[in-house]
């Protein structure tokens, strides 16, 4: 097993062991409502190579591409439904990457959903995610929690620390975490590191707080990245210094 120098980057260039990489719903629909095939093509050749090289990998995709819960709330709707038609979203992107990983590169894939839908995915359950990714299967982590009021960002950092996770790839359309938004602040500055108590405190909007302080309180890193560029899921799982690395030194 790839140690890691007080919950941050591989302490060797070995890289990681295994890796829950969370992506957001909105780079799978390509800008746009829907899935985006030549997206998913994209992240499922990057899986792949990653999967060949020894990585146990698991996923958990967002589900913005399909429902936005916070615009659904602007316009009337109760929380907890808007937010359940969420889960439902995440659920179609987790079956358009399985489809994608088991029919272009055969890599043997398991979805596994936090509701209950027998005839398309297994029940979340811990142990036998952990069994599946020592097999050398993907595990695509779907509904969230399966609760409402917590993201996916926040089933990212918990489905990491139950399964036993060296780190959280946090794929991302930026190139990591800056002091401002570089979309709108042109000379936005980019953290090569940050702690995740910084992170809280600076309020960077990276991922929800929640899932930073599930993560800064058992000190799992984070590392934030562009997925838009190619290769670069190897490179965060091989350790190599891109995007930006939150942590909570020893």
């Amino acid at each position: 097993m790839t140690g890691t120098n007080g919950g941050g980057r591989p302490s060797h260039l070995g890289g990681y062991r295994r890796v829950l990489l969370k992506l957001g719903g909105e780079m799978f629909g390509g800008g746009s409502v829907g899935v985006d095939p030549i997206v998913v093509q994209t992240v499922a050749r990057q899986l792949a190579d990653v999967v060949a090289s020894g990585v146990q990998v698991a996923v958990v995709i967002g589900g913005g591409n399909f429902f936005r819960g916070a615009q659904l709330i602007e316009g009337g709707m109760e929380r907890s439904r808007a937010d359940y038609m969420g889960m439902l979203g995440t659920v179609m992107n987790c079956l358009a990457l399985q489809d994608f990983l088991e029919r272009e590169h055969g890599i043997d894939t398991r979805v596994q959903t936090a509701i209950t839908m027998g005839q398309v995915a297994e029940p979340y359950i811990p142990r036998r995610a952990i069994r599946h990714l020592e097999k050398g299967r993907v595990v695509i982590f779907g509904s969230g929690v399966g609760m409402p009021y917590f993201s996916t960002d926040t089933a990212g950092a918990q489905r990491a620390l139950e399964i036993g996770c060296d780190v959280v790839l946090l794929a991302k359309g930026v190139d990591g975490v800056y002091d401002a938004d570089p979309k709108t602040e042109p000379n936005a500055k980019m953290f090569d590191e940050i702690s995740h108590r910084e992170a809280l405190e600076r309020g960077l909007k990276v991922a929800d707080a929640t899932a930073f302080s599930l993560c800064m309180e058992n000190r799992m890193p984070i590392i934030v990245f562009n997925l838009l560029t190619e290769g670069n899921i190897g490179r965060a799982v091989r350790g190599e210094r891109i995007g930006t690395l939150v942590s909570t030194p020893e």
